[in-house]
């Protein structure tokens, strides 16, 4: 079996959703990292602190997964039309299937 070419946008929408996938668990690493700074905040004597550590923590598990799901889009378009012109010219990948 060689594969010659790959569909490049159904190929880059399923990239999209397995990277807003790792987004969205970036995001809540870093919501627990921002309620930790909320914690922190709410300890001292200031409240700006623990209002900014929610906001961050929030803003992290919705703005992550778009940025990822973005980012890897575009970058898996561009390296799918990349390998269909690179298989064009090498004759493709060659893949034993049994």
């Amino acid at each position: 079996m060689v594969i010659t070419r790959v569909g490049a946008l159904s190929v880059a929408k399923i990239a999209a959703v397995v990277y807003a996938g790792i987004g969205l668990l970036a995001g809540l690493m870093f919501a627990l990292i921002g309620m930790t700074g909320m914690a922190a905040g709410l300890a001292s004597e200031s409240s700006g602190g623990a209002m900014l550590g929610a906001i961050f923590g929030i803003g992290a598990i919705v703005f992550m997964p778009i940025c990822y799901a973005i980012i890897g889009f575009i970058g898996t378009l561009i390296g799918a039309t990349i390998f269909n012109a690179a298989a064009r010219m090498t004759g493709g990948v060659e893949i034993d299937v049994k």
